[in-house]
């Protein structure tokens, strides 16, 4: 299989430069910390501490200022520009009791550099923006460019005001609440009807309007104002006029493929872009990437563009290219790159996708446009162990990013808290989980956000693995790791994994015994150290008995045992014993079991491999 070559345009992920600024011993002790932890963060001095707060402000993208609030809002009012481009600024109290973000806290980042902050400082992060106050998504949050009155359309959905959702496709949106509703199609050729979708049934799926992708380009749409002087969220890749009332979401759905001559000008590439998109109406902030061949790929003026518009370049071998059907091949083209067609071609590799603006070329440039159908989202999230500290952020975030969430029903109570307003839970019991595996990708393929849950690491006997073996390529799938079971169960007795391990279920309802008693002598005769699964149940009561002693053939008797019931959870129990003297009644489907190696032994009361390392003086 042919697979494309992307390259991240030359502005792209970084660490940021965090200006720190103090006034007091204890402030600058606070910087101290940051400093010694964050190798992009520095102190800022100047000659009055009002200098050093203005040149953290101009030569930084974010300021930890450990001063009163009131200060700070005094010397940065008169250089305050746009929010979008402003740094952001957290500032910290003397005794670091509060991380407050005061400035730039979606589009400058100072919501999570508050947080970063009060982890490494023991403070209270503080975040007063409305939308998070509220527990609703903010428009500039959820990773596309948005335009038009983005303050006023964000205030009305906190208020609880009706706002109109008006989509061309279907795109994976995050939960919204029950006032932000389907409203009139945009007019024009492009515009699609949110069929089959009724006022009721997107309130209670989430915002995601069904509705097919929009088949012509079409000129600047003249939208007019919001109907009835109500508000609107589009989403949208054509160019709309705005007003003060509405809001443009800009999605992802433009791939603009690029061929060039040998040493084309950046300004030649981009001219004739802007040009090509400006004619069609159709938005340059929704650009997913460009395109091109792989001979184009260290191509100057093309990579400058991409870095420019802040999109990475994805090139093609001229076979791939080349079995792309398209209106307008050419043979001298192919003579030169060994592909009919590049730009044409390159636009329309990736998915599924119709061509919008074909080949336009001036004297060294080439460039097509194609809109792509939006993808359906599905995370697939591991919640850990049990306890809320075991979760990992990234955890929470795909939860909040979610418009359905999909789970056994006590891992979804356990997550119910963090569930943004709006958002459809579909839960259900022990046994259903092929069920559940059809039912997100379902969802996730009709364009919804969708995250699967399961306890531990979702790719370790959990979800992961029946939800992709459905999942196709109308899916993108984003796996979030979690702390697992074994690993939770291995702190808590102290080192057991410290050397080869090996994980086994004991559970034969989809695996036949004998294909487990086979695994299991193997584990045994290569000397590993066993993590089991599912280790016995009321209506599996004999396995792991036979389990144990398939591994007690193999080594001593005195070999530690482990069992940990609910790692992390209401009831925790911890239970050493040797291969000998352990009582399986003590273990249920709560329970992980860990057997050591022959090298395995108590140190302290603890389980311990050791990892064999010859220590040098």
């Amino acid at each position: 299989m042919n697979h494309p070559t992307t390259a991240a345009p030359a502005g792209a992920p970084r660490a940021s430069r965090i200006g720190l600024v103090a006034a007091t011993a204890a402030g600058r002790r606070h910087a101290r910390v940051l400093a010694d932890a964050w190798p992009h963060a520095r102190p800022v001095t100047g000659p009055t501490v009002a200098d050093a707060l203005r040149t953290a402000w101009a030569e930084c993208d974010a300021v930890v200022a450990f001063l009163a609030t009131g200060a700070v809002v005094r010397v940065l009012a008169p250089l305050l520009g746009d929010k979008r481009t402003d740094p952001a600024v957290v500032v910290v109290d003397e005794a670091a009791r509060h991380a407050v973000a005061l400035l730039g806290g979606h589009a400058g980042g100072a919501n999570d550099l508050a947080g970063r902050v009060g982890a490494l400082l023991d403070a209270r992060p503080v975040v007063t923006t409305a939308s998070d106050a509220a527990g609703l998504p903010g428009l500039d949050t959820l990773g596309w460019p948005v335009e038009g009155a983005v303050a006023a359309v964000g205030r009305a959905i906190l208020d609880g005001e009706p706002v109109a959702l008006v989509a061309d496709a279907a795109w994976p949106l995050p939960a919204l609440p029950p006032n932000v509703r389907p409203g009139p199609d945009l007019p024009g050729p492009a515009a699609t009807a949110a069929a089959g979708a009724g006022a009721d049934a997107t309130a209670q799926a989430g915002p995601t309007v069904d509705a097919a992708p929009s088949r012509d380009a079409g000129p600047v749409v003249d939208a007019g104002p919001a109907a009835g002087g109500g508000y609107r969220l589009l989403v949208t890749d054509r160019l709309v006029p705005l007003d003060g009332r509405t809001a443009v979401l800009r999605p992802p759905s433009l791939v603009a493929g690029v061929g060039a001559s040998r040493g084309v000008p950046a300004a030649q590439v981009r001219e004739l872009l802007d040009r090509v998109l400006a004619a069609a109406g159709l938005s340059p902030a929704s650009l997913r990437h460009l395109a091109s061949a792989d001979v184009k790929a260290d191509e100057a003026g093309i990579r400058a563009t991409a870095d420019a518009l802040g999109v990475p370049l994805v090139t093609y071998p001229a076979a791939a290219l080349a079995a792309v059907d398209v209106p307008h091949p050419s043979e001298v083209v192919r003579a030169a790159v060994g592909t009919p067609s590049v730009a044409e071609a390159a636009a329309l590799l990736g998915g599924e996708a119709e061509l919008l603006v074909p080949k336009t070329a001036t004297a060294m440039a080439t460039v097509a446009v194609a809109r792509h159908a939006p993808r359906g989202r599905l995370a697939i999230v591991g919640l850990g162990p049990g306890a809320a500290d075991l979760r990992t952020p990234r955890a929470v975030a795909e939860l909040r990013r979610a418009a359905v969430v999909v789970g056994l029903d006590q891992y979804v109570d356990q997550v119910r808290d963090l569930l943004r307003p709006g958002t459809r839970v579909l839960a259900s019991g022990l046994g259903a989980e092929e069920a559940r595996a059809r039912a997100a990708v379902a969802e996730a393929a009709a364009g919804q956000a969708v995250a699967l849950v399961g306890s531990g690491d979702a790719g370790v006997y959990a979800m992961a693995s029946p939800a992709l073996e459905y999942a196709d390529e109308r899916i993108d799938v984003v796996g979030v790791p979690g702390v697992t079971a074994a690993l939770a169960a291995g702190a808590l007795l102290g080192a057991p994994l410290g050397h080869d391990h090996a994980y086994l279920s004991l559970s034969d309802l989809h695996t036949p015994w004998e294909v487990i008693a086979r695994r299991l002598a193997a584990v045994a005769e290569g000397d590993l150290v066993a993590v089991l699964y599912n280790p016995r149940s009321r209506t599996r009561d004999w396995q792991l008995d036979a389990a144990l002693r398939l591994l007690a053939a193999h080594r001593p008797a005195d070999t530690p045992v482990g069992v940990v019931r609910n790692a992390s959870r209401a009831g925790e129990r911890v239970h050493l014993a040797t291969l000998a003297t352990v009582d399986a009644a003590l273990v249920d489907m709560y329970s992980v079991v860990v057997v050591g190696s022959s090298r395995t032994r108590f140190v302290a009361g603890r389980m311990v491999t050791p990892r064999g390392y010859r220590w040098r003086p």
